[in-house]
């Protein structure tokens, strides 16, 4: 007993109370983070949603119909209630994606030992992040809590702003970031995996996100469009596939690209591409089948299931081998994207601009982009030359056939533009092509009074209800 008290009345001498301090810290969880931690996680979040095939959130495939589904066909054929799709993806982005970036804002701004240009820039390039992100949210389901989000326990209950004037206000914000970059400065350096802080290359994006919003109002509010597309061109945007945003996968697991983690890591068989896709691609004799799709049926055979139906796994056309890699890039938007809003807004008298010219590079660039041959023999064919007389035929078809790594993109090009034409209704649910995902599967009680106004606004929480832009079309 007399050794005990001994020793611990030595230990009591040799530490004073400062040498505890920092016992009790878990230092793979820490209190505090960089904004820079904040804004790499955000990025990977952001990218993981938007090409990512999860059921649970993410059925964008299924939607713009370039994939279906085998056994469980309930998102084939748009039941998004089963599932709260339309919750887990809202969760995504407003938790993992919008609130990092804007806690991110918040130390940034009170880190001293950043030089002025720097935070400036860094300021900025997170504006431009939100800015895409808060307009994916508006595209999927209209109306959203926007003014009053973000602010956590300070209000649980945050009103839905108008879709459209949530559209107008990023218009704004991305106009002052793009003033406020800075291509002398540096931004997040190697946190930044999507440009690894180029700031220069941030401009380029926030012009290409400005132009496609601006074709997103061309049908509504023609002289906005035309202004603020007029003004993204001569800022300018994407000139080459070296400006693509995309996110950086890699080898080993938790940071693979999310395809493979479904078609692969889950040793699963869940998904065929879709009749819709293949009869088209088919049809035009498109050598993007090779890379697209697998030839797991025979040589030059590509049969897609159909729509919505419980399909045979062995007797349908596999997806191709590219998206059955750890490292495939989680594409955000492109060149050859760019490209095609260009040609569109030409043909919509948004710029004066040659549609003809954007049209035929925006197909041939993402030939390249897949590393695929024989671009101008595809364009010499009739049916896919470009069609002044329809051009949103040409460019509908087009641009949906090139969005095949973004489902996302590739449903709202087609909301816009309505083509292709042939979009199935689902095998068993016979629903048309929805035009929203409906809000999440418990707003109504946690947020009721706002969310009846919010439907009521959007004409009923339906998913045939459409965002302020999607006034032309009548669907499928």
């Amino acid at each position: 007993m007399k050794k005990l008290i001994l020793i611990a009345v030595l230990i009591s001498f040799t530490f004073s109370c400062e040498d505890f301090d920092g016992w009790n810290i878990d230092k793979k969880h820490p209190g505090e983070v960089s904004g820079s931690y904040l804004v790499t996680n955000a990025q990977k979040a952001l990218a993981r949603s938007m090409v990512d095939s999860d059921v649970n959130s993410t059925i964008f495939k299924m939607f713009a119909q370039h994939w279906t589904e085998t056994t469980y066909t309930d998102e084939a054929n748009y039941d998004l209630v089963n599932r709260n799709v339309g919750g887990n993806f809202w969760s995504i982005l407003y938790r993992s994606v919008l609130a990092n970036l804007e806690d991110a804002k918040g130390i940034i701004a009170d880190d001293a030992s950043l030089d002025a240009t720097t935070k400036a820039n860094q300021l900025a390039v997170i504006e431009l992040m939100q800015a895409y992100t808060w307009h994916v949210l508006v595209d999927t389901f209209g109306d959203i809590p926007y003014t009053e989000a973000l602010v956590g326990i300070d209000n649980l209950v945050p009103a839905y702003d108008d879709d459209a004037a949530i559209y107008s206000s990023l218009f704004s914000k991305i106009d002052v970031a793009l003033q406020q970059l800075s291509g002398g400065g540096n931004s997040f350096g190697g946190a930044d995996l999507f440009y690894h802080g180029n700031v220069g290359q941030w401009k380029k994006f926030g012009n290409s996100l400005k132009l496609r919003m601006a074709v997103r109002l061309s049908d509504i509010d023609n002289g906005t469009a035309s202004a603020k597309a007029s003004e993204a061109v001569n800022a300018g945007v994407f000139t080459s596939s070296t400006d693509n945003i995309a996110f950086p996968f890699e080898g080993s697991p938790p940071n693979t690209n999310p395809l493979w983690e479904a078609l692969v890591e889950s040793g699963r068989k869940d998904y065929v591409l879709a009749n819709t896709m293949v009869d088209v691609m088919n049809d035009l004799n498109d050598p993007r089948r090779y890379v697209y799709m697998d030839e797991n049926l025979g040589d030059d055979t590509f049969v897609g299931g159909p729509y919505g139906a419980n399909n045979s796994y062995n007797l349908h056309t596999h997806i191709g081998d590219l998206f059955h890699t750890e490292t495939f890039e989680g594409l955000l938007m492109s060149y050859s994207e760019v490209e095609f809003l260009l040609a569109e807004a030409s043909a919509r008298g948004l710029i004066g601009e040659d549609a003809e010219a954007h049209y035929n590079a925006a197909v041939t660039a993402n030939f390249a982009y897949w590393g695929v041959d024989g671009a101008a023999d595809y364009l010499d064919q009739d049916a896919v030359a470009y069609d002044s007389e329809n051009w949103k035929k040409s460019i509908g078809t087009q641009k949906w056939i090139s969005l095949y790594a973004n489902g996302f993109e590739a449903w709202t090009s087609w909301k816009l533009l309505d083509y292709p034409n042939t979009m199935n209704r689902p095998y068993f649910s016979e629903l048309p092509v929805p035009r929203r995902y409906i809000y999440p599967n418990g707003e109504n009680d946690v947020n009721g009074t706002n969310y009846e106004a919010a439907s009521s606004a959007m004409g009923g929480d339906n998913l045939d209800s459409r965002v302020f832009w999607d006034v032309t079309g009548v669907g499928n």
